[in-house]
């Protein structure tokens, strides 16, 4: 009964699915993609170990302390006098003494066995290490300063996700509004075929049309409903995919097209502000540094470091009495190395100098690409605005012919032929509506903005 309770009140809800959202406005969904997205999520995973490297690059400033702990039994015959000695109990006895007899002519051939046969012996040894880089000619503080560089690279990287993530998302929501508007010109389109499609069985009813004419609109209807049921299918998988993006399921979101009107940013703001641009100006920092750490390849290089400990036959015994300690520096300075650190410097010099014609190279090819998205959202509102006009054209024509039709004065043939207009007109408008909407939040991820 118990594991029953603890199923039904615990297990089930760890399974079950997130709620779906309803009714999901836009700028609810952009701060749930900030905090839910799992591409962000990874990259900020990324970004957290960034900063980790950078902490860890800090570190080797502060040097290096161990405690070693040895514990060991032996009778090799060198081990056992070395363990005496570090625990400063050695004595005349382990060299043989006892057997040294100096009326025995060949005393220099006896091998005491004191000495080459000792006991079995436990040796514990306790033993702090540290050990300090005093100077490096500055290899430490570049590498620090790369790592560091790489962390703010990192969030960029972070940055530039969230903001691509951020144009889907708007994208398919501006999408989603689109198909709307258009689902919904063309049912009223099917409507009207529908009022045509009765109009033609009552006059052939009456004798003034023919039944090719009611098979003419009916399938006219039947590519009208495909249409339907074909921007419906597109529509679900927007769906899908902005259900991906906020990592739960989007039943329906708020909202509805409106034009939109680009931001107005002058180039200089948009070089500053572009994330591209950003992270070349941070591969150029590093190249800098990377200069200096060459260069202070031909330095010297000076350390410290510091031993204490104490060993026993029995362990942490009498620790004062069996203590040493060790003090020393090292200096050390490569002298000649048949010309590397001066190769590795030029190279790092050369290399710095490249950075620097591709951050100049990004910026001109930003600026080339956002002058040429302002003259397409330009075009397509000039596109927008025809073919505004000649929807409402080929609207009005289609209602005149279907009266004169209804005079029988033109065939079904030529009101259909003006109601497929009307068809093309809706679909072209919707199309460059898109394609609008896709250029101005593509400029606004280039500017790396949030807002439309």
């Amino acid at each position: 009964m118990k594991m029953l309770f603890w199923f039904v009140f615990v297990a089930i809800p760890l399974f079950a699915s997130p709620s779906a959202y309803s009714n999901l406005s836009l700028e609810e969904a952009l701060l749930i993609l900030k905090k839910e997205n799992l591409e962000i999520n990874v990259a900020k995973f990324d970004e957290k170990i960034k900063d980790f490297e950078h902490q860890i690059a800090k570190g080797y400033n502060y040097g290096k302390l161990d405690l070693t702990q040895l514990a060991i039994r032996s009778n090799d015959a060198g081990n056992v006098f070395g363990f005496k000695l570090q625990s400063r109990e050695a004595s005349f006895a382990d060299f043989g003494f006892s057997e040294f007899n100096m009326a025995n002519p060949n005393i220099l051939h006896v091998e005491p066995k004191d000495l080459n046969y000792p006991e079995a012996r436990m040796h514990f040894q306790t033993k702090l290490s540290y050990q300090i880089p005093l100077y490096t000619g500055g290899k430490l503080e570049q590498y620090g300063k790369i790592t560091e560089v790489l962390s703010k690279l990192s969030k960029l990287d972070t940055k530039q996700i969230m903001n691509e993530k951020i144009f889907q998302l708007k994208k398919s929501y501006f999408d989603i509004y689109l198909l709307d508007s258009y689902i919904r010109n063309l049912e009223i389109i099917d409507n009207n075929i529908a009022k045509l499609e009765d109009m033609a069985r009552s006059m052939i009813e009456e004798g003034y049309a023919k039944k090719v004419d009611l098979l003419e609109v009916e399938s006219k209807r039947a590519n009208v409903i495909r249409m339907i049921n074909k921007a419906k299918a597109n529509k679900e998988l927007v769906y899908h995919f902005l259900s991906f993006l906020l990592n739960s399921k989007v039943d329906s979101i708020a909202g509805s097209y409106a034009k939109v009107m680009p931001t107005t940013y002058d180039i200089d703001t948009i070089l500053e502000r572009n994330i591209d641009i950003k992270k070349a100006q941070k591969g150029l920092d590093i190249t800098k540094i990377a200069l200096d750490l060459q260069k202070a390849s031909n330095l010297p290089e000076v350390g410290a470091f510091a031993e204490y400990g104490s060993a026993d036959n029995q362990f942490l015994n009498d620790f004062p009495k069996h203590d040493a300690y060790t003090l020393g520096v090292q200096f050390k300075w490569n002298i000649f190395n048949g010309g590397i650190d001066k190769n590795n410097i030029e190279k790092a010099r050369v290399e710095n100098l490249k950075v620097q014609t591709q951050v100049n190279l990004a910026k001109k090819g930003i600026s080339l690409q956002v002058a040429k998205i302002k003259t397409e959202i330009k075009s397509f509102d000039f596109d927008i605005d025809s073919l505004e006009k000649e929807l409402e054209l080929s609207r009005n024509i289609y209602q005149n012919y279907l009266g004169r039709y209804q005079e029988k004065l033109v065939s079904i043939n030529d009101v259909i032929i003006k109601q497929s207009l009307e068809i093309e007109n809706i679909l072209k408008l919707k199309e460059i509506q898109n394609s609008r909407s896709s250029k101005i939040l593509e400029l606004e991820k280039i500017v790396n903005g949030d807002e439309i």
